[in-house]
C-alpha cells in the first residue's frame, strides 16, 4: 500500500489512547451487569473491542486519524454490512488471574477484523510510525478471575459468559478514545466504509448506568441491576418478560379493591445453599425443589437466597414450580436471551401474583437488596394506592467488628431507602440476615477478641433499629414463650450446617421475616420447613437439602383475618443415633476451675510454643515449600505435564496442636511419579544445604517413600502423593463427597490424602478451635507422661485424641464448656466408656449409623472420617486397651483431688520401673556400620512388639501386660561410639485381683512358650535381623534384678542423604499408576522390577564385619548372644566361666546356660568371669583382664 504522504514522528506506544469498536449502546446494560461486578476497569472503559492499544500519543491523534481515514477509504475488502457477534467466551492467562472475554464464535467474522487491523498497522508502518507488534485477538473484556485457570472464580465467570445473550452489531465506525482523569472518553470517530473523520469539540464521556460512591446511610436504586419480572407462558412453554398492564389472573373488578378481597398474604424465605464447587452438581436440587413445593412452604411469595445460575435454571424448568409460581424476578439463565444472574450468590423472588422489582445498592460490590412491590396487593390511602413491598436481604456473614458494622450499615440503608420511596406502604422484609443470636457465640467471639464490647452493643442495638422503624419479627410474635429458640441455622441438628460452620456450631436464628403492617398486615402464623431428610445423589445416608431451614409467615389482611386456619403440624423430630454414647458436662473442681489455668500449666511445662518458635517453624516450612515448588515447576517434566503441585502441612502442625517437641509432617501432591518427584526434590534439597536444609534419611516403607529432613533446625517428614486430579482442584476438592470420581484412587494414595481430608474436616467442624487445641495439647501431654501415647504400641495417637476430644466437644457444644470443664468431662466420660462394645466416632460426621463392621480382632475402634481405613486404632491390643481403660479411670479419680493441673501431669517413667514385681525384658543391640540400618532395625522391631502383646492377650488373659512405649538403657551404655544397646520393658500384673495362685502359676508357665516364640519370629526374619551385627532376646526378670535404667533418647543412627532405609521390596500401586501404565503393563512392570531386585540381591556378597574399638568392654550378655546367634561362630565350641557362691570359679557349656530367671539352674549374668573356646583353650572374653576378641573391644 504505497503512499506519497510524509513520515510521522511518533510511535503506537501510548496507553492514554486507543482505537476501538463499540457495541450498540442498547447492548451495554446486559454487558455491564457483568462487567460492573467483575471487570476492574469497567468504570474507566465502555464495552469495547480494542483494535490498536496502546495507540498514539494524545497530541498525535489528528495525524493518526488521517492515517486511519486514508487506509479505510482505500480499502476494497471491507464487508458491508460489517457484522460482529460476541457470544463465545475466552480468556488470557496472567500470573495471578485470568482476563475473561467475549469474542465471535465465527471465523468469517474474526478474519475480516484481523485483516482490517493488519491493514491499519501496515498503513502506520509505511508512514514511519513505530509499532510494538503485539498480536491482535478480537475480544471484549468482561472481567478478571483471580487464581488459576480452572479455579472457582474462573469457572464462575466463564460459566456466566457462556450464558450471555447474543450481542451482535454492525461496525459502522471506529472510535478513537482518549484518557482524561483516568477514564476513557470519546475523542472522535472514523467511518469504516468511507473513512470520514469526525472530531468532537470536547471529548465525550460514556453513561453506563454505574452508581457512584456515597457515604449516605440509605440505599439507591440500581437501574443497571434492576430488571423486569418474567412470567411463564403456558402456550409457548417458555419464560418471557412481564409487560406493564399485565395482571395476576384476577378480574379487574375483583381485585380493584387493592387486594382487600384477600384474607391473607403468605411469605416464605429459604436459603438454598449455593454450590461452591465446579462443575456444580445437581444432587441436592431434587430435595430443594421438594422442600419448596412442600405444603409447609406454600406461599404467595417465596424469596430465595444463594441462588446460582444452575439452580435457577433447574428450578424454573420444573413445571410444578412454574404452575405454582408463574412470576419470577429472573428468568432461567440457560433459556436463550435471558442471560446469567449477575452475582455468584443471588436473591430471587417467585410469586403467585404479579409484581415489579428493583435492585437497591448498598454501595458495595455484590451487596444489596431486592425490593419487590405487588401490583394488586396493598391498601388505599385516599386516592393513592400503597402496594405491599417485599424486600429481600442476604447480609454479610461473619461475627467480627467489620461484619457487624456492615450489617448495621446495610440495615440502615435499606430502611432509609424504603422510608424515602415507600412511606406509608406495608413492608415485609425477609431473608438471611446473618445476625448472630447465640449468646454463647457472641461471648466466644468477644473472648477471642474477634469483636469488641462496642460491637456487642451494636448487635444489641439492631433490635432497636428495627423497633424504631416499627418492624415486627414474625417469629417473636408467634413464639413469645420460646425466646431462646427459633434457630434456622442449627449445626447440632443439621449436619450440612456443621460442614460449613467454620468452627462455630452454635445455633443461630439467621433467617427472619419482619413486617411493618401499617394497619394492613398482621402476623398470624409462623413455621419452618426444609427439615425433612432425603437422599442426595448416590449417597446412602440421607441428609438435609440446605444448611438453613426455610421459614414462612402468614399475615392477616385488614379485618378479613381468620382465626380458624388450620394449625401447622409439629416438627418431626429426627431419631437420635442409638450408637452415640451421651456425654455429661462435668464441672472442674474448685482447685482446677480457674479460667486460663490450663494454658498457664502448659506454658509452665513449655508445651505451648512461643511466638518466636511459631515464626521459626513457619519460616522453615515456607522455605521447604519454596524449594519444592521451584524443583517441581522448573523441570521439563513439569512443563510437559502442566499440572498443579500442592504442598501442605499435615498432622499436628496442620491442626494447630503441635508442641515444642513436634516435628512437621509435610505432604506434596502432584502429577509426577514418586521416583520422579523424590529425584527432583532430593537434588534441590541437597543444593539448599547452605540455606540450612539437610536430608537426614530416605525411608522406603510400605506406605511409600519418605524423606526425613532438617530445615533450619526443624525436623520434617516429607511424603509425596501422586494425584494430579486432586492437586488441580485443591483445596476445593476437599469439599467433594467421598463418592466423587476424583477420589477413585489407589488405596495407598487415598491413605496419604486421608490425613489432609480428616484435618480439613476437623478444622471446619469444631465448635471452638481454640479450646480444642488447648485441650488436645493437655491430653497429649498427659498421655505421654503416663506412657500411653504411641499408636505403634497400641496406645493413643494424635488423630485418636482428636476424634475422642472432638466427639466430646461437639456433644457438649450447647453447654459451651470452658476448656477446664471440657477436660474434666473428657476424662470422666472415657473413664466409664465401654471400649470393648462401643464405637468411638464423631456424630456430626457419622450422622447416622456408621457403615463400619467391627472385627473380633479389634479391641478398640476409634473411627476417623475418610477412607480407605476408618479405624484409627487398628494396632490396639487387648493389653493396650486394658491399660488405656485403667489410665482413664485413674485420671478421672486423680483430677477430683489434684491440687493443680501441673501435679496431675507428673512424669511416671521412673515409677513404672518399680510398679511391677515381674517384667518382660526385651534386649536389643546393634553394632553395624550402616546407621540407617540400625534405625531401620529399631523401627521394625517396635512394630513387631504388637505381635507379642497380642500373643500375651491370647495365651495369658489372666495377666495384664503393660508395655512402656519408650526404650530404656543402662546409664553406662549411653555412648556415641556407633554401637547401641537398649531394652523395652513390659510390666506384668494380675488382670484381676481375684486371680488365684494356681492360675497365676499357669499364666507364668504360658510365658515360657510365648517369649521363645517371639524370639524366633524376630531372629528368623532374614530381611531385618542379621545376627552378624544385631541381636535381641526376651527374658523374664524380677524387679530387683533390673539394672539402673534411664530413658534412651538417642537416635539409633540418623544416616545421611546417601543412605536409604528400605522397608518394601515392591513398587507401590500409586507409583505405577502415576507412571501411566496400562492394566497389562502394570502387572508386567511389577514382575520385571521384582525379578531385577532379586537378581541384584543375589549378586550382593554378605560381609562378616567386626567393628574394632578400644576402651570399651562389651557386656557378657552381648558376647553370649553373639556366640549363640552369629552363624560364623559355633556356640557348642564355647564354655562359660562363672563364679559360684560356694565353690568359686566354675565352667559350664554355653549351650547349657540358662537365661530365664524362673529356671532352677539360672545364674545371674554378673557372675560370668570369662568365655573360652574349647578347641584351643583360648579365652576370648575376660571381664577382669578386659579382653574381648569377640567384638574387638576392651584393652589391657
Amino acid at each position: 500500500m504505497a503512499t506519497d504522504e510524509p513520515s510521522f514522528d511518533f510511535s503506537l506506544n501510548s496507553y492514554d489512547t486507543a482505537l476501538a469498536i463499540l457495541p450498540y449502546p442498547s447492548r451495554w446494560p446486559a454487558l455491564n451487569r457483568i462487567r460492573s461486578l467483575y471487570d476492574a476497569a469497567a468504570h474507566k472503559w465502555p464495552p469495547h473491542v480494542n483494535l490498536l492499544y496502546p495507540f498514539c500519543p494524545p497530541t498525535s491523534l489528528p495525524a493518526a486519524a488521517q492515517i486511519i481515514s486514508s487506509v479505510l477509504s482505500s480499502r476494497t475488502s471491507t464487508p458491508n454490512p460489517f457484522g460482529v457477534s460476541l457470544s463465545k467466551p475466552g480468556h488470557f492467562a496472567r500470573r495471578h488471574e485470568s482476563v475473561c472475554y467475549l469474542t465471535s464464535p465465527h471465523p468469517d467474522e474474526r478474519q475480516p477484523l484481523q485483516h482490517l487491523v493488519d491493514d491499519l498497522i501496515a498503513g502506520f508502518e509505511e508512514r514511519g510510525v513505530g509499532w510494538n507488534h503485539r498480536p491482535f485477538v478480537m475480544h471484549l473484556t468482561m472481567g478478571q478471575a483471580a487464581g488459576e485457570v480452572g479455579g472457582k472464580e474462573w469457572q464462575n465467570l466463564m460459566g456466566k459468559l457462556e450464558l450471555m445473550p447474543w450481542s451482535g452489531f454492525h461496525i459502522e465506525e471506529l472510535s478513537i478514545l482518549k484518557r482524561e482523569n483516568g477514564k476513557m472518553r470519546l475523542w472522535g470517530t472514523v467511518g469504516v466504509h468511507d473513512g470520514k473523520v469526525t472530531i468532537l469539540e470536547e471529548t465525550k464521556g460514556f453513561e453506563q448506568g454505574f452508581l457512584g460512591e456515597s457515604q449516605e446511610e440509605k440505599g439507591f436504586r440500581d437501574e443497571l441491576m434492576s430488571g423486569r419480572t418474567v412470567y411463564y407462558d403456558e402456550e409457548m412453554r417458555i419464560w418471557g418478560e412481564l409487560q406493564d398492564g399485565d395482571y395476576d389472573g384476577c378480574d379487574e373488578e375483583e381485585d380493584g379493591d387493592g387486594g382487600q378481597g384477600r384474607k391473607s398474604l403468605t411469605v416464605a424465605s429459604y436459603n438454598v445453599l449455593a454450590e461452591f464447587e465446579y462443575p456444580q452438581k445437581e444432587d441436592r436440587y431434587p430435595l430443594l425443589v421438594s422442600n419448596i413445593l412442600d405444603d409447609k412452604a406454600d406461599a404467595d411469595a417465596l424469596v430465595l437466597q444463594e441462588v446460582t445460575d444452575g439452580f435457577l435454571s433447574y428450578l424454573l424448568h420444573d413445571e410444578r414450580v412454574s404452575d405454582r409460581y408463574p412470576y419470577c424476578s429472573h428468568g432461567p439463565p440457560d433459556q436463550p436471551g435471558m442471560g446469567p444472574l449477575p452475582n455468584f450468590l443471588n436473591m430471587v423472588v417467585l410469586s403467585k401474583v404479579a409484581f415489579d422489582w428493583e435492585s437497591v445498592s448498598f454501595q458495595r460490590k455484590h451487596k444489596g437488596a431486592l425490593v419487590a412491590r405487588f401490583r394488586h396487593i396493598g391498601k388505599w390511602l385516599g386516592d393513592e394506592f400503597k402496594p405491599v413491598v417485599l424486600a429481600v436481604v442476604h447480609l454479610s456473614h461473619g461475627l467480627t467488628d467489620g461484619a457487624v458494622a456492615s450489617k448495621k450499615g446495610d440495615i440502615k440503608r435499606l430502611i432509609g431507602y424504603l422510608d424515602e420511596n415507600y412511606k406509608g406502604c406495608p413492608w415485609v422484609l425477609a431473608g438471611d440476615w446473618n445476625i448472630a443470636t447465640s449468646k454463647e457465640a457472641i461471648q466466644e467471639a468477644l473472648e477471642k477478641k474477634n469483636i469488641s464490647d462496642l460491637t456487642v452493643e451494636q448487635l444489641k442495638g439492631l433490635d432497636t433499629i428495627f423497633k424504631e422503624a416499627k418492624l415486627v419479627d414474625a417469629w417473636e410474635v408467634t413464639c413469645e414463650d420460646n425466646k431462646d429458640g427459633g434457630a434456622t441455622w442449627d449445626p447440632p441438628v443439621n449436619g450440612v450446617a456443621v460442614t460449613l460452620s467454620g468452627g462455630n456450631i452454635w445455633p443461630q436464628r439467621y433467617d427472619r421475616i419482619l413486617v411493618r403492617g401499617e394497619h394492613f398486615l398482621d402476623v398470624k402464623q409462623f413455621n419452618m420447613f426444609g427439615q425433612e431428610k432425603g437422599h442426595v445423589g448416590d449417597a446412602v445416608e440421607e441428609s438435609f437439602a440446605s444448611d438453613h431451614w426455610g421459614i414462612r409467615a402468614v399475615f392477616d389482611i385488614g379485618e378479613f383475618g381468620s382465626d380458624d386456619q388450620e394449625e401447622l403440624g409439629e416438627e418431626k423430630q429426627e431419631p437420635e443415633n442409638s450408637l452415640v454414647v451421651p456425654v455429661v458436662l462435668e464441672k472442674a473442681p474448685k482447685a482446677l476451675s480457674e479460667t486460663g489455668s490450663i494454658k498457664a500449666c502448659l506454658s509452665e511445662l513449655n508445651v505451648i510454643p512461643g511466638e518466636e518458635e511459631a515464626a521459626q517453624r513457619k519460616e522453615a516450612f515456607e522455605l521447604l515449600k519454596e524449594i519444592l515448588l521451584e524443583a517441581t515447576t522448573s523441570t521439563p517434566a513439569a512443563a510437559r505435564l502442566r499440572s498443579t503441585v500442592v504442598i501442605v502441612p499435615v498432622g499436628s502442625y496442620a491442626l494447630g496442636v503441635w508442641t515444642t517437641t513436634s516435628d512437621i509432617d509435610v505432604c506434596c501432591i502432584g502429577p509426577f511419579s514418586s521416583n520422579t518427584f523424590f529425584s527432583m526434590a532430593s537434588s534441590s534439597l541437597r543444593k539448599a544445604s547452605t540455606r540450612g536444609v539437610r536430608i537426614l534419611r530416605r525411608v522406603k516403607a510400605n506406605t511409600g517413600t519418605m524423606l526425613e529432613l532438617e530445615v533450619q533446625g526443624i525436623r520434617m517428614d516429607l511424603q509425596y502423593c501422586p494425584a494430579a486430579s486432586v492437586a488441580d482442584q485443591y483445596p476445593k476438592v476437599l469439599r467433594l463427597p467421598a463418592k466423587d470420581p476424583v477420589w477413585s484412587l489407589a488405596p495407598q494414595t487415598l491413605n496419604k490424602l486421608k490425613a489432609i481430608r480428616d484435618i480439613d474436616y476437623l478444622r471446619r467442624s469444631l465448635p471452638d478451635l481454640v479450646s480444642f487445641r488447648l485441650a488436645h495439647r493437655f491430653i497429649k501431654t498427659w498421655a505421654k507422661s503416663r506412657g500411653v501415647y504411641s499408636a505403634r504400641f497400641g496406645y493413643l495417637s494424635g488423630i485418636q485424641i482428636a476424634v475422642l476430644l472432638a466427639r466430646v466437644q461437639k456433644l457438649l457444644a450447647k453447654s459451651n464448656p470452658s476448656v477446664e470443664d471440657l477436660i474434666i468431662s473428657f476424662f470422666t466420660h472415657y473413664s466409664t466408656f465401654d471400649f470393648a462394645t462401643s464405637l468411638v466416632f464423631d456424630p456430626s460426621f457419622h450422622s447416622s449409623t456408621p457403615h463400619y463392621t467391627r472385627s473380633y480382632r479389634e479391641p478398640l475402634a476409634i473411627l476417623g472420617y475418610f477412607p480407605p481405613s476408618l479405624n484409627t486404632a487398628s494396632a490396639a491390643t487387648l493389653p493396650s486397651v486394658l491399660t488405656l481403660s485403667k489410665e482413664f479411670s485413674l485420671a478421672a479419680s486423680s483430677l477430683s483431688s489434684s491440687p493443680s493441673w501441673s501435679s496431675f501431669l507428673s512424669p511416671p517413667a521412673t515409677t513404672f520401673l518399680t510398679q511391677f514385681k515381674t517384667y518382660i525384658k526385651l534386649d536389643l543391640s546393634y553394632w553395624g556400620l550402616s546407621l540407617v540400618k540400625g534405625a531401620s532395625f529399631l523401627g521394625w522391631f517396635e512394630s513387631r512388639c504388637a505381635l507379642l502383646l497380642v500373643d500375651l492377650g491370647r495365651k495369658c488373659p489372666s495377666l495384664h501386660a503393660r508395655m512402656w512405649p519408650a526404650r530404656f538403657v543402662e546409664a553406662g551404655d549411653l555412648t556415641d561410639d556407633g554401637s547401641y544397646r537398649g531394652c523395652y520393658l513390659i510390666g506384668l500384673d494380675k488382670a484381676s485381683d481375684a486371680l488365684s495362685k494356681p492360675d497365676l502359676q499357669s499364666a507364668l508357665g504360658q510365658l515360657q512358650t510365648v517369649l521363645p516364640r517371639f524370639e524366633s519370629q524376630i531372629r528368623n526374619d532374614g530381611k531385618y535381623f542379621n545376627p552378624q551385627n544385631r541381636w535381641m532376646s526376651a527374658s523374664l526378670v524380677n524387679q530387683a534384678a533390673l539394672p539402673e535404667l534411664v530413658l534412651d533418647t538417642r537416635e539409633w543412627g540418623e544416616g545421611n542423604a546417601g543412605e536409604e532405609e528400605s522397608e518394601s521390596d515392591s513398587d507401590s500401586e500409586e507409583e505405577l499408576e502415576a507412571e501411566g501404565y496400562s492394566e497389562e503393563a502394570y502387572e508386567a512392570e511389577k514382575k520385571r522390577k521384582k525379578e531385577k531386585r532379586a537378581e541384584e540381591k543375589k549378586k550382593k556378597n554378605k560381609e562378616y564385619v567386626i567393628v574394632t574399638r578400644e576402651g570399651k568392654l562389651r557386656s557378657a550378655v552381648d558376647v553370649m548372644n553373639r556366640l549363640r546367634w552369629d552363624p560364623g561362630m559355633e556356640s557348642g565350641d564355647f564354655v562359660v566361666g562363672y563364679e559360684d557362691r560356694f565353690l568359686g570359679a566354675q565352667e559350664k557349656e554355653l549351650d547349657e546356660w540358662r537365661t530365664e530367671q524362673t529356671d532352677e539352674e539360672f545364674i545371674p549374668q554378673h557372675r560370668i568371669l570369662y568365655f573360652k573356646r574349647k578347641g584351643d583353650g583360648k579365652v576370648v572374653w575376660d571381664r577382669k583382664r578386659r579382653v574381648d576378641e569377640v567384638f574387638g573391644g576392651g584393652g589391657e
